[in-house]
């Protein structure tokens, strides 16, 4: 009987494990397809004409933002750490 035990929990293991590894394949799969450029008929044609294909940035960093933010950032206060 103890026996039947460990079977079934090693099989059940198994089975998560597997089910895991192929949601974790499926999750980075789709955000390496998202983060790439679309390659189409006229992108073809630029790299054919040109010898390259420059593609832009979605939306251009804005340094004044950055500034704010890292400004923030450190000026926010710390806990000091407990001496024990």
């Amino acid at each position: 009987m103890l026996t039947l035990f460990w079977f079934i929990f090693w099989v059940g293991l198994a089975v998560l494990a597997f089910a895991a590894g192929v949601s974790l394949r499926v999750r980075l799969s789709d955000e390496i397809d998202s983060s790439r450029p679309v390659l189409d008929d006229a992108a073809v044609r630029a790299i054919l004409d040109t010898g390259r294909l420059s593609i832009e940035d979605d939306e251009p960093l804005e340094a004044r933002e950055i500034d704010e933010e890292e400004r923030r950032f450190w000026s926010e206060d710390w806990d000091e750490p407990e001496e024990w």
